[in-house]
């Protein structure tokens, strides 16, 4: 099977504390992918080397099988993200934030594609309320339907359901793996979306579904 990222011996320091010790990782196309932590453990941190907006001490990271940092551009036109939480406008309605999104990635923005992806998320019904009018939930499912707008080959989630109540952690995790089986085309990493594992100083767990 095609290895969408490949991580080998990453680190991270911040001056003598190591967020992230010699972690090696590899994921598959189609895998629904999770790490598992405590706050502090170095989820986002790794996270964050993979989308460049922090450089690695040390390690190597390729995503489609190219290093990362070498051809930063041609690899994140490639990935859709959530950074903790959506941001969106919430004096527009869900249906012109997508569209707002899909012009600005250059994906596309008719109104079939847009109600299609808005109908996956479960927003086709509040495509034209104003986001400021959603719930928490609903908003993170707006911000994976932004995620997904330029039909990308990776998207990398972090923490989806933080601050969610019980019913909001199901319906995101629902959506999740529905869309891991229904987009067969579209390859997904999903990061801490499940209870939290202590992993401080350790290797990763990492977590296949």
């Amino acid at each position: 099977m095609k290895e969408i990222i490949q991580v080998t011996s990453l680190t991270k320091s911040f001056g003598t504390f190591k967020a992230v010790d010699d972690l090696s990782f590899t994921v598959n196309e189609g895998d629904v992918y999770g790490f598992l932590g405590q706050n502090g453990a170095g989820k986002s941190t790794t996270i964050r080397m993979l989308l460049t907006l922090i450089k690695p001490t040390s390690g190597d990271i390729k995503i489609f099988g190219q290093p990362l940092f070498s051809n930063r551009n041609e690899i994140l036109k490639n990935i859709g993200a959530v950074i903790e939480k959506p941001d969106v406008y919430k004096y527009l309605s869900a249906y012109d934030n997508l569209k707002l999104f899909a012009r600005l990635s250059g994906g596309k923005h008719d109104h079939h594609h847009l109600m299609n992806q808005l109908e996956m998320i479960g927003l086709a019904e509040r495509a034209h309320d104003k986001v400021k009018t959603f719930s928490q939930g609903m908003k993170q499912r707006l911000g994976i339907g932004i995620a997904l707008v330029h039909d990308p080959q990776l998207i990398i989630l972090d923490e989806p359901t933080n601050g969610l109540d019980p019913q909001g952690i199901a319906d995101i995790r629902n959506l999740i793996l529905r869309l891991s089986r229904e987009l067969i085309k579209v390859k997904r990493w999903w990061k801490d979306w499940l209870p939290n594992y202590l992993m401080h100083h350790k290797p990763l767990l990492r977590l296949k579904l």
